[in-house]
């Protein structure tokens, strides 16, 4: 079986069993992961954030979105410009987004563009993870782009009912420093202090 099969695979039994999870979990999981998030310092000091949109079956992003902008913190979301390419886009109000492609809020094109190496800190999602950071995403390429010139501090959100150890990987696949779930923190693959 090749990686790419391998993928898929995978990325259809996690949705399996992502759409089992049950309302409570999700909401708590939410809540527990966006706490976890506000808390650790390479956010608390970050002057400008890259958050993406949580769509219904990913992360609730929303009070992370709300606290970066009522924090005065520079605020962007992904933009998908053309098939597996995104821009940052800054954002002032949750309001400026709107449905676009594959019905993900997101900026208006005149929206300020805002290049990867002026952010501080990055907040990614994934269909699952582990705990080393090597992500599985739904295969369009966007954020492995991202990643692939991006330096900064970046963590992925995962439910921890989501995190699998084994995931298939290809050289374009970058590992991300941080992994945050409910439970709490991972680094390199060990948990880790958020404060």
């Amino acid at each position: 079986m090749t990686k790419q099969e391998e993928k898929r695979r995978l990325r259809k039994s996690i949705r399996e069993l992502e759409s089992q999870l049950s309302a409570r979990y999700r909401r708590e999981s939410d809540a527990a992961i966006t706490a976890h998030l506000l808390a650790m310092p390479s956010f608390q000091a970050a002057k400008a954030i890259f958050c993406f949109v949580g769509t219904a079956h990913e992360i609730d992003t929303r009070p992370i979105l709300e606290h970066a902008l009522s924090s005065g913190k520079i605020l962007c979301v992904p933009l998908c410009v053309e098939p597996g390419r995104m821009e940052l886009r800054q954002i002032t109000a949750l309001a400026q987004l709107a449905p676009g492609t594959c019905g993900i809020l997101e900026p208006q094109e005149n929206a300020p563009l805002v290049l990867p190496d002026e952010v501080d800190f990055s907040i990614l999602p994934c269909l699952t993870c582990n705990h080393c950071g090597h992500r599985l995403g739904k295969g369009g390429g966007y954020y492995d782009r991202f990643l692939s010139q991006y330096r900064g501090g970046t963590v992925l959100l995962c439910r921890e009912h989501l995190i699998r150890e084994e995931i298939p990987l290809e050289p374009h696949d970058y590992p991300v420093p941080w992994v945050l779930t409910e439970r709490g923190l991972y680094e390199d693959g060990s948990p880790a202090r958020l404060g």
